[in-house]
């Protein structure tokens, strides 16, 4: 039966795509079909495969082995306050959002600043991207900004391909906001690690996001131009630090406003969650509904969509809240309110799976304005094509974003199944 359920939530999330493309009889099932069954295989290696699970554990494992040592920086800065006597100093509030998170955001970026400036986020990058667009049959720029966000977030990724913004066809533009939307970026994934969300599955969800923001970008505008991009000409163009001194401090200095631009929408957007709460909360008593509030209401919006997916049926509000949530405000505020369910045991692992990778994504109304200004700020020109398709891509990237979600339930499932 959950099988089934999975399966069709794949139809209706494929069947979504169709009825919002731009063009589909141009749809061409051959890219699209190997997009999706690229996500769906690196699902089933990385989430059911024995082999593909013990590697993405290992390399999971490395990561937080690698985090880790962010606490060695906090705690010369913060003291006992990211210390083991943290629980006691706060009465076993257990987790500081300020001294944990935020500081393994200013050393993970500093760190993949030193691995770009030692070639191998460039080497990596290029070999996967030659993949991708071999597999895909997809542009070689296409490919390759849809892998950088991996690495990249949708603010640092316009300087990146700004030489070559200005000479993309309309499908490539959007192809690449849409890849750019349904990622996330490497130092933004300490930041949701920290919050206790399992690293397999976001380190999943990223490379699960190359194939999945192909698919739904290409279903929702197929590509009817030529690319004018040559494959020789793609490179990283940033100017290059004279040093790997100066790459790691420019890469802290970068985190540091990440971090910083973190907390400071972090802390506005809880408080004002909490106000619209207390207004809608005041509303419905006066109406006769007790207990009304914003997440309620995304669950009721967006359950239907979560039972699809493979969550059980007794957490598909929760689920629903923390999709629309993260589809209204972002997804670090959604994952802040997700974190206190993975400490407390009540949800199983197929939910707690489903959860974070539909999460797993900077697919949000706040997105679109991000990326028409940062790519506006490097192509003007194409900055009137950027705002025209916002909508369709933060749509194509939230499908992305709950296809990967969805396939992660399948295979869970099948995992945890009596038998299997």
């Amino acid at each position: 039966m959950d099988l089934l359920r999975s399966l069709a939530g794949i139809g209706v999330l494929l069947l979504i795509a169709f009825l919002f493309s731009v063009n589909k009889r141009k749809i061409s099932l051959r890219t699209v079909g190997a997009a999706l069954l690229l996500q769906v295989a690196l699902g089933a290696i990385m989430l059911y495969i024995p082999a593909g699970k013990w590697f993405i554990q290992t390399i999971a494992s490395g990561v937080n082995n690698v985090i880790a040592y962010s606490d060695a920086g906090s705690s010369f800065i913060f003291g006992s306050l990211v210390g083991p006597k943290m629980d006691v100093l706060f009465d076993g509030a257990g987790f500081i959002f300020a001294f944990r998170v935020l500081p393994a955001i200013i050393f993970i970026t500093s760190l993949i600043a030193i691995l770009y400036y030692l070639g191998i986020m460039r080497w990596v990058i290029n070999v996967l991207a030659y993949v991708f667009q071999k597999t895909m049959k997809i542009s070689k720029i296409e490919s390759f900004a849809a892998v950088t966000t991996i690495f990249l977030g949708q603010n640092e990724l316009p300087a990146v391909l700004k030489p070559f913004v200005s000479r993309m066809n309309n499908n490539e533009l959007f192809t690449v906001i849409c890849s750019g939307m349904a990622s996330i970026a490497g130092s933004m994934l300490v930041g949701y690690a920290g919050l206790g969300v399992p690293i397999e599955y976001l380190l999943a969800a990223s490379l699960m996001a190359i194939p999945g923001g192909i698919l739904f970008a290409r279903m929702l505008s197929p590509a009817t131009q030529e690319s004018t991009v040559e494959f020789t000409e793609i490179s990283f163009s940033e100017k290059r630090p004279a040093s790997i001194i100066e790459a790691a401090a420019g890469g802290a200095m970068l985190g540091l406003k990440i971090a910083v631009g973190v907390a400071t929408v972090v802390l506005a957007f809880v408080a004002l969650i909490a106000l619209i709460n207390g207004l809608i909360g005041g509303l419905g008593g006066v109406m006769g509904f007790e207990g009304v509030s914003l997440q309620s209401l995304f669950g009721y919006i967006f359950s239907p969509l979560a039972y699809l997916m493979g969550v059980s049926s007794e957490h598909i509000a929760l689920a629903g809240s923390l999709i629309g949530e993260k589809l209204a405000i972002n997804e670090f505020v959604a994952y802040v309110d997700f974190s206190p369910h993975l400490h407390d045991g009540t949800l199983d692992a197929k939910t707690i799976a489903v959860i974070s990778f539909a999460l797993c994504g900077f697919a949000n109304f706040g997105s679109i304005a991000v990326v028409v200004g940062a790519f506006s700020a490097v192509a003007p020109e194409r900055a009137s094509d950027i705002a025209r398709v916002g909508i369709r891509a933060l749509l194509a990237a939230t499908l992305s974003n709950l296809m990967s979600a969805t396939i992660a339930g399948l295979f869970i499932g099948l995992a945890v199944a009596p038998g299997v």
